[in-house]
């Protein structure tokens, strides 16, 4: 017997999300049918106005779609209420955001904790498992230190830490090189690169063609539709990037 086929981890059909202004109506995403299987690395990429922030916040349960259905790891959410989302948001996904969005006043630790205090992890767990996070991405020598205290990398680094405290299904980043420097960038990218080998999946949102080619499949969008979806045939590495500096 043919092993059963894995289900997909996401699978989006015939999505359409419209927003009305005034008695103006604006179709952000007209019909987007896609499947991301676990342990992909996808890359959504558009120009601005594509419908590509739209659907990762669709894809992220930010938002649900006015068409169409959305199935995350099994469960449908197209047509949750925001308490529905938000559960499922701290289960099933970690963000990593262009500007950070960590707490300036608290530690790195108490950062990379925060989703484990919603889900109702206890202190002692949420330090271990924190200082353990921390630690993967580099930072052992700085769990102590405020954002202030850290560099535009560090920072990024203590995001990534955050994403993966739950173990969650998907780790959706956007624009997640956007404020820091070539040299920064790839070193946040090599990181991606790190936890996708070890089995994450990973949906990267990205307007820079050179970040993008780290993906291993590229999702274009225009005008709220996919326009291309293809594997990508020259996979760019840090260690191959690094190597031809």
């Amino acid at each position: 017997m043919e092993p059963l086929a894995a289900k997909p981890l996401i699978t989006i059909k015939d999505i359409g999300r419209k927003y009305v202004i005034g008695t103006e109506v604006i179709h952000a995403l007209k019909s987007v049918s896609l499947t991301i299987n676990k342990g992909e690395f996808v890359a959504l990429m558009g120009p601005s106005g594509s419908g590509k922030s739209t659907l990762m916040n669709i894809l992220g349960c930010l938002d649900t779609p006015t068409k169409g259905q959305y199935v995350l790891n099994g469960i449908d959410v197209s047509h949750m209420t925001d308490n529905q989302l938000a559960e499922v948001r701290n289960e099933e996904i970690g963000f990593v955001f262009q500007t950070f969005n960590l707490l300036p006043r608290n530690t790195a630790l108490d950062n990379v904790a925060l989703p484990l205090i919603y889900s109702g992890t206890n202190k002692e767990d949420r330090k271990k498992r924190a200082e353990a996070a921390l630690k993967n991405v580099g930072l052992a020598n700085r769990m102590d230190h405020k954002p202030n205290e850290l560099s535009g990398g560090q920072r990024q680094r203590v995001a990534v830490a955050r994403a993966l405290i739950n173990d969650p299904s998907i780790i959706l980043a956007d624009e997640p090189t956007g404020n820091l420097d070539t040299k920064t960038s790839i070193e946040i990218m090599g990181l991606l690169e790190d936890i996708h080998a070890k089995g994450n999946t990973i949906i990267l949102v990205t307007h820079e063609e050179d970040i993008a080619q780290h993906a291993h499949r590229i999702v274009r969008m225009r005008d709220g539709l996919v326009e291309n979806d293809y594997m990508n045939p020259d996979v760019h590495t840090v260690k191959r990037d690094t190597a031809e500096l």
